[in-house]
């Protein structure tokens, strides 16, 4: 990402991104240690890219049935 698109990107909080998926928090921590979903550290926390949301969520998009 460049600096022109970290500007315009939306960062969300950990417990945001939880609200979205529906999971725990922890879930988010997890998914952010084992590098399957991006994010910066800012201070002690991290936010994630909405952008990094949506595309870990498509990718792991199935159809049921």
């Amino acid at each position: 990402m460049s600096g022109a698109q970290f500007s315009k990107a939306r960062f969300l909080t950990v417990q945001e991104v939880a609200d979205l998926m529906r999971v725990s928090s922890m879930t988010v921590y997890r998914l952010i240690k084992a590098g399957d979903l991006p994010a910066v550290r800012v201070g002690r926390s991290f936010r994630v890219s909405d952008a990094d949301v949506d595309a870990y969520l498509a990718s792991r998009y199935t159809q049921a049935g």
